[in-house]
């Protein structure tokens, strides 16, 4: 199955009633719960043994504001461990002022997808190993596509949205994420907007056309509800990492049960 493969928790995180950062739990990127301190969370998932940490600001681009640099460089300074961020990245001076906050790396929807010069600028300036290229997918039927996939005897193609899954694009995400490492993308981040937040499992056949298309290490993420699901990602997607939310951040599994669970049935780990 090749290298390590990577367990990844993420939190959302938007600004609450008071204006100070939160962490939101939601289904298919609406219907937002609080869930707890952007800084408790990173420190504890620090401590459980994940490989990476992924704070994303879920109405940055929406809002048309910044992301939060501040929460950025507080979760560093807890957060031994690679951290990426994304939310609300738009032009250079964005990627470079993020990178100083704290972040190893950013993850870019929306500025990418509007200006995809983005991409090579950044990989010309900070390395291809910072720029992560986030795309959030959703399931179309209809012909607008160019690349069709047969799923429950549907024929399906995945549409990038952007602004956090508010607008449709009409790209088509497997050429985009092609398009994404021609330009220097160092990994893609994608998203399922269909199965986000549900704990019905990842979109296998949009992890594994991407996962095909590629040879960019993809980052599962969206739907994640057992350590069974991350095995499923892994053996039938080659997806090189799984990111969770739900599951961990309300303790129906820990990262220490998903990486034992994986370990048991041969898929590479760091214990």
């Amino acid at each position: 199955m090749g290298l390590t493969k990577r367990i990844i928790p993420c939190i959302d995180v938007d600004l609450d009633d008071d204006g100070d950062a939160a962490v939101y739990t939601g289904v298919n990127f609406e219907n937002l719960e609080y869930t707890g301190d952007p800084v408790e969370l990173a420190k504890k998932y620090n401590a459980a043994g994940a490989d990476e940490f992924v704070i994303v600001d879920i109405t940055a681009s929406a809002e048309g504001r910044e992301t939060m640099l501040d929460v950025v460089n507080a979760v560093a300074d807890e957060c031994f461990i690679p951290l990426t961020v994304g939310g609300g990245i738009r032009t250079k001076a964005d990627i470079k002022e993020t990178l100083r906050a704290g972040a190893d790396k950013v993850s870019i929807t929306t500025g990418a997808l509007e200006r995809p010069e983005l991409i090579e600028e950044g990989a010309a300036a900070f390395g291809s190993q910072c720029i992560v290229i986030s795309v959030d997918a959703r399931r179309r039927y209809d012909d607008a596509g160019e690349h069709f996939y047969e799923d429950d005897g549907e024929t399906v193609w995945f549409e990038c949205t952007k602004k956090g899954g508010r607008e449709g694009t009409g790209i088509d995400a497997v050429s985009w994420a092609k398009e994404a490492e021609e330009r220097g993308a160092g990994e893609l981040f994608v998203n399922s907007i269909d199965m986000d937040g549900t704990k019905d499992g990842y979109d296998i056949p949009l992890m594994k056309a991407v996962c095909d298309a590629v040879s960019t290490p993809v980052i599962a993420s969206s739907g994640c509800g057992s350590p069974e699901d991350m095995y499923e990602v892994f053996t039938e997607a080659n997806a090189d990492a799984g990111l969770a939310a739900s599951i961990f951040h309300f303790g129906d599994y820990s990262i220490e049960e998903t990486k034992a669970y994986l370990d048991e049935r041969g898929v590479p780990v760091r214990l």
